[in-house]
C-alpha cells in the first residue's frame, strides 16, 4: 500500500514534468492560435489568390520604422486603395547610410488587429535576414490580398481603411565574425 509520504513527490514531480511540457509548447501554440485567428493582427500567409474580387475597396496605409540600424525605410507609396480579393503589390525602398554592412529582420501588424485575418499575403520579405551594405539600396516587394470573406464578418464588414506597419530590427545575431 503507498502511503501519503510517497505519493506526494510523484505527484509533484508528474505536475513539474507537465507544466515544463507545456512552457515548451506554449510559443509553437501560441504562434498558431495567431496565425489561424489572426489574432493581435497577425496577418495570414496564403499560397494562391480568391477567385473572387468585390467591388468594394479598403484604404491600406503602410507605415514603416527602423529599430536601432541606420537604415532609411519608407514604402513607395504610403496609401493603396485596394478592391477586396484584387492582388495587389507595394514596394518598399531601404537604405543603408550607416559606414558598415548591417543585418534586418522586418516584422509588422495590422490595425485594427480584427483585420489580421483578412489581409493575406502571397509573397513578403518579413522576418527573412536582409544583409545591406555600406551605402547599398534595395527594394522589398510584396503581395497581398484582402479575403472577400471580411464583408461577413461584423467586426470588419464596415472597414474602410487599414494600417500595415513594418518594424526592420538589427540582428545581431546574423553579424559575421
Amino acid at each position: 500500500m503507498t502511503s501519503k509520504k510517497n505519493l506526494t513527490p510523484i505527484l509533484l514531480a508528474g505536475i513539474f514534468v507537465l507544466m515544463l511540457g507545456l512552457s515548451y509548447a506554449a510559443v509553437p501554440l501560441y504562434d498558431l492560435f495567431c496565425r489561424v485567428t489572426g489574432f493581435g493582427g497577425t496577418t495570414q500567409v496564403s499560397k494562391e489568390a480568391p477567385k473572387i474580387v468585390l467591388d468594394k475597396v479598403v484604404s491600406v496605409r503602410f507605415d514603416t520604422n527602423v529599430n536601432n540600424l541606420p537604415w532609411d525605410f519608407k514604402a513607395k507609396s504610403n496609401v493603396m486603395d485596394v478592391k477586396v480579393g484584387q492582388v495587389n503589390k507595394i514596394e518598399f525602398e531601404v537604405e543603408n547610410y550607416g559606414d558598415e554592412t548591417t543585418y534586418g529582420v522586418a516584422s509588422f501588424n495590422v490595425s485594427p488587429s480584427s483585420f489580421g485575418k483578412y489581409y493575406s499575403k502571397l509573397g513578403c520579405f518579413c522576418f527573412e535576414k536582409q544583409e545591406l551594405k555600406p551605402g547599398e539600396k534595395a527594394t522589398y516587394v510584396m503581395t497581398f490580398y484582402l479575403d472577400p470573406e471580411l464583408v461577413n464578418d461584423p467586426s470588419t464588414s464596415k472597414l474602410e481603411d487599414v494600417t500595415m506597419s513594418y518594424t526592420f530590427f538589427s540582428t545581431d545575431y546574423y553579424k559575421q565574425s
